[in-house]
């Protein structure tokens, strides 16, 4: 297993295999990581649509709304009127939504703060420095959006 990009994958593996054992333990049992990119894209806006949510993930509409329905039915987002179109509907992250976004970010940190003990702190800091030079962009420019790899 010596190729970096499998590395890189196996790693966000075993943080997400452990985020996710620890989230189910604490009442995000129904969290699946499919639901994180949601979670992801709507916690920097105030809203998408199901079109917009479904551009973003790399899915038909279709399944974007089936998606949100499951997201909707556990409690994590709504469904709302959108400000400026009266035929679509504004998704947004609920109190129970946020909640899980807090818990995932204090979890993360949790196991970075393992990583600095195992590999020290200079180090995990030019890893990180290294791997935001690496992925900040992509060949045209653009921000390269977390997104699952369907």
């Amino acid at each position: 297993m010596g190729e970096l990009p499998v590395q890189l994958a196996v790693a966000f593996r075993a943080v997400m295999d452990r985020v996710h054992t620890r989230l189910a333990t604490e009442g995000f049992a129904d969290v699946r990581p499919a639901h994180g990119f949601v979670f992801q894209f709507l916690s920097f806006r105030d809203g998408a649509t199901a079109v917009e949510l479904a551009e973003h993930l790399g899915v038909t509409k279709q399944a974007a709304v089936q998606l949100v329905d499951e997201l909707v039915r556990n409690g994590y987002v709504t469904r709302g009127p959108h400000p400026t179109d009266r035929r679509s509907r504004l998704v947004s992250l609920t109190t129970r939504g946020w909640a899980c976004i807090g818990r995932v970010l204090e979890l993360w940190q949790e196991i970075e703060r393992e990583w600095e003990q195992r590999i020290g702190a200079p180090r995990l800091a030019q890893l990180r420095a290294d791997l935001t030079a690496l992925t900040e962009h992509t060949a045209d420019g653009h921000a390269v959006p977390l997104r699952p790899l369907w």
